[in-house]
């Protein structure tokens, strides 16, 4: 248990970093599902909107740190090739 004052302070904050991280983490996953959505629809131009978003919403996590750039580029990477490959079909 936290005894000093810098302590207690420092739960506090990871406290509220901790729900603004789940927030963006949702979102993040939120605009994945629409993607994924469009995707099983067969729109292309709804899936080409979705994207856009999508990975527009992946890099402000990575930039915030919630996602590791990695794995943001990863992610990206693996969405393009989908859309990609819906828009050859």
């Amino acid at each position: 248990m936290a005894n000093n004052p810098g302590a207690k302070k420092a739960i506090r904050k990871i406290a509220r970093r901790t729900e603004v991280n789940t927030a963006r983490r949702s979102r993040v996953r939120t605009y994945l599902r629409k993607f994924q959505d469009a995707l099983t629809a067969g729109d292309v131009a709804l899936a080409k909107t979705a994207f856009i978003e999508a990975q527009s919403e992946l890099m402000r996590a990575v930039s915030k740190g919630v996602v590791h750039k990695n794995t943001g580029a990863r992610k990206v990477s693996r969405l393009a090739a989908q859309l990609k490959k819906l828009a050859a079909a």
